[in-house]
């Protein structure tokens, strides 16, 4: 089963804050949003993506980013 944008639980991402973005996280640029990226690495404010809709790659500043996904629970 895919995961679509409706199964994912997003929390705002302060860059500023405590709420730093790991390797293996979602993030988006909209909640609720599209598109959706796996983060691959992450090196001087910028972020190597994996799109999850259409399997491509990106390097983007993080600071595009204003979601993150809670980690998902369950089986």
């Amino acid at each position: 089963m895919a995961l679509t944008a409706g199964d994912i639980d997003w929390i705002y991402l302060n860059l500023a804050g405590p709420d730093e973005v790991r390797v293996g996280e979602l993030v988006s640029a909209e909640a609720g949003g599209m598109p959706i990226y796996r983060v691959v690495a992450l090196r001087d404010g910028r972020a190597w993506l994996k799109d999850l809709d259409d399997d491509s790659d990106r390097v983007t500043p993080l600071s595009d980013f204003r979601w993150k996904a809670l980690p998902l629970s369950g089986p």
